[in-house]
């Protein structure tokens, strides 16, 4: 089988210890080197503090490797790598490639390996362009592991990734919130399903939640300590997607243009909270994964 585990992440689960599972576009497409290695290092070490193993997922030389070593990590960091999602993934590994993988592909590979619990920023969802829409919602609807988040990304349409959502019956949780986190923003003005105010209210939702026999993903919206005011993002958003319009950008160019965009109109501020809200939710995760593992007779695997 072309999934590879960490011998120590294999123990990890075997024995019912903590376990977090965490993307690597992080580090092939989210920063530059040498910070797009520093980060990923450092969300490991949040991780390790909190008690619980870190098990970052990539894929190299043909392996969907899940826990990859500092020296794998530095590999994928050197560039080159490309994105693996779940509509190219077999076809990467078949031709022996290097990619870092999205949140749907980390998922997959997370809950093929008995890992309950994932950490990400934001997850992808519904673009305002007609008929763009992330593969995350897919794998969310059908992957039962617990993913932390800060919200849908700010570019997207966080009112129709909510609807379609709820459509596939995902259950949408707030920590300590009544409403979704909007990532850069702390909180929309959109309700979710419930409110859970502790590590340990989200592995007994869990618990019941498998024990159900649902199959979807159960998404912690954590909204971050401290972001913008959805007047003064907005107002940056809109001037991105001018520039993006004025410049023909359309498609998969999009997303890493408005990124940019904002990062520029911000003065770096809008990655600075990308930043925050990662080294947060890896927190958060570490912390249900603990409360998961204490409570693990019983539940599904």
């Amino acid at each position: 089988m072309p999934i590879r585990v960490a011998s120590a992440i294999k123990d990890a689960i075997a024995q019912g210890h903590a376990v977090v599972a965490l993307e690597s576009t992080v580090v092939t497409h989210g920063l530059p080197a040498p910070q797009n290695l520093e980060l990923a290092l450092d969300l490991e070490r949040i991780v390790r503090e909190a008690g619980a193993h870190p098990a970052t997922v990539g894929v190299l030389d043909g392996d969907l490797v899940v826990g990859l070593s500092e020296q794998e990590l530095a590999r994928l960091a050197t560039g080159g790598a490309e994105k693996a999602t779940l509509w190219n993934l077999a076809a990467l590994m078949a031709f022996g490639q290097a990619a870092g993988t999205t949140v749907a592909t980390t998922l997959h590979a997370a809950h093929l390996s008995g890992i309950s619990v994932f950490a990400t920023g934001g997850i992808g969802g519904v673009h305002d362009e007609p008929f763009d829409e992330s593969a995350d919602l897919a794998a969310l609807a059908r992957t039962p592991v617990i993913t932390v988040c800060a919200g849908p990304k700010s570019i997207l349409n966080a009112e129709a990734t909510l609807e379609r959502l709820e459509t596939a019956g995902v259950p949408v949780l707030g920590y300590r919130s009544n409403r979704l986190a909007g990532f850069h923003v702390p909180l929309t003005d959109l309700p979710v399903s419930a409110r859970l105010d502790t590590p340990e209210d989200v592995a007994a939702t869990y618990r019941n939640h498998r024990e159900l026999g649902l199959d979807q993903a159960l998404l912690v919206s954590n909204p971050v300590s401290e972001g913008f005011t959805r007047e003064t993002y907005a107002a940056w958003l809109e001037q991105a997607r001018e520039a993006a319009a004025a410049n023909g950008i359309r498609g998969h160019a999009t997303t890493p243009f408005l990124l940019d965009a904002l990062a520029k109109a911000s003065q770096g501020a809008t990655v600075d909270v990308n930043l925050r809200l990662l080294r947060e939710n890896t927190q958060l995760a570490s912390e249900i994964a603990h409360a998961v593992a204490s409570t693990r007779s019983g539940v599904l695997a």
